[in-house]
């Protein structure tokens, strides 16, 4: 590799963000057993981080489960709603 001038990818250690051993309720998931046949029957959301060059900000999507197109998102550098 080195006569090519080839050097391998260094993979990042893995940062466990999620603390899943507690004992705070854990919701139920409602869109679980829905099965929708036409657009805006069901949205679902996810919201996670991105890491930029300044630090990272927080993304939240919204997205239609029958189309999987993007119905609205939101980027901050706090999660505090808008």
């Amino acid at each position: 590799m080195r006569e090519h001038g080839l050097q391998p990818r260094i993979r990042r250690r893995f940062i466990a963000t999620t603390d899943s051993d507690h004992e705070l309720p854990i919701f139920p998931n409602l869109a679980k057993n829905v099965t929708p046949d036409g657009p805006n029957q069901l949205w679902v959301s996810d919201i996670t981080y991105v890491t930029i060059a300044a630090g990272f900000v927080y993304v939240a999507v919204i997205l239609d489960a029958w189309s999987r197109k993007v119905v609205g998102y939101a980027i901050g550098r706090s999660k505090t709603r808008a």
